[in-house]
């Protein structure tokens, strides 16, 4: 059974005998183990039940470390850093030799980023070699923003859930690959576009979200269905519409800024009644967890402004109804 705990000293012990232990990040929990240990990474993707072929997250305390990490800094690369880091942008680049395959799906790049979070940054500071942390959830189900959702998901499986309090962005990292040195969006997520691009200029997104995601993803996070409730979920511009169009439903709704009047509705969660996509981007997997457990027929999302964090918690939640 599983332990909360915010003893960073025993995270360490069991990390540094090859056991894997939950940790925070300003984004949400990551299962992390020694990215050297392959008897702990391969634990991770057991018991995530991840496909191997999906890279993991490499996370180290300081931008400093990186040249430890990878063969190559582009200069946009070394801009990203320092103008984010620590901070939820990860970059892709090209590995090191002594990056496992394992953790980069065989690729020769590797995904790498500096948490913010001052727990996990203690904790990495602490350690003799860095973490790979994929999210601390069964492979596809909602990410989790707090210890309890990782206790609930692993109680009978891993050791240690190293307590850092609920994730204040909520949505994982925005995830960077490189092609010819310029920047390339592959994953939309905490980090907006337009700031981005305030750092390396327009800068484009790999895949679209609304059509299909190859099966061999360049990086963590892209695969088309992720991020998803156990019940069925929709994603609509037009609530009220679709509520009708599922009558005798226990339907629980999620909508951004305003309310919606229904009788139809069995349960309601407002992300952010002042309208801050930061706040709803913070209560995004937290809503969804909580609308997991109410026994619903239907979740029944709003669409997003299609602008800022709008676009990261459109891309989870078109991921979310993806069949």
């Amino acid at each position: 059974m599983s332990i909360i705990s915010k003893d960073i000293s025993e995270a360490i012990r069991l990390l540094t005998a090859e056991d894997i232990v939950a940790i925070p990040t300003e984004t949400v929990y990551g299962l992390a183990g020694n990215i050297y240990s392959e008897k702990a990474i391969k634990a991770i993707f057991e018991t995530k039940k991840r496909p191997f072929f999906n890279p993991l997250i490499v996370h180290i305390p300081s931008i400093d470390e990186l040249s430890n990490i990878v063969e190559h800094i582009p200069e946009k690369a070394q801009l990203l850093a320092e103008a984010f880091w620590p901070g939820p942008i990860t970059l892709v680049l090209k590995k090191k030799a002594i990056i496992p395959d394992l953790i980069t799906g065989g690729k020769d790049t590797v995904a790498v980023r500096v948490p913010n979070h001052p727990t996990t940054l203690e904790l990495l500071r602490r350690l003799e070699f860095p973490l790979a942390a994929p999210s601390a959830n069964p492979f596809s189900s909602i990410s989790p923003t707090t210890a309890q959702h990782v206790d609930t998901y692993f109680k009978d499986t891993i050791k240690m859930v190293l307590d850092g309090g609920a994730c204040t962005s909520g949505i994982e990292s925005t995830i960077i690959g490189f092609e010819n040195d310029e920047p390339i969006i592959y994953r939309l997520g905490s980090t907006a576009i337009e700031a981005i691009e305030t750092v390396v200029g327009h800068i484009d997104i790999k895949n679209s979200v609304k059509s299909e995601i190859a099966d061999i993803p360049d990086a963590p996070g892209m695969l088309a269905r992720h991020y998803a409730p156990k019940t069925k979920t929709v994603l609509t511009d037009n609530v009220l519409e679709t509520i009708n169009r599922y009558p005798n439903k226990r339907i629980g709704v999620l909508v951004f800024s305003s309310k919606i009047e229904s009788a139809s509705i069995k349960t309601q969660i407002v992300l952010s009644k002042l309208g801050r996509l930061e706040e709803a981007a913070s209560k995004l997997y937290n809503a969804l967890h909580q609308l997991d457990t109410e026994h619903l027929d239907l979740i029944i999302a709003e669409e997003f402004p299609d602008f800022g964090l709008g676009k990261s918690i459109n891309d989870r939640l078109t991921r979310a109804t993806k069949n």
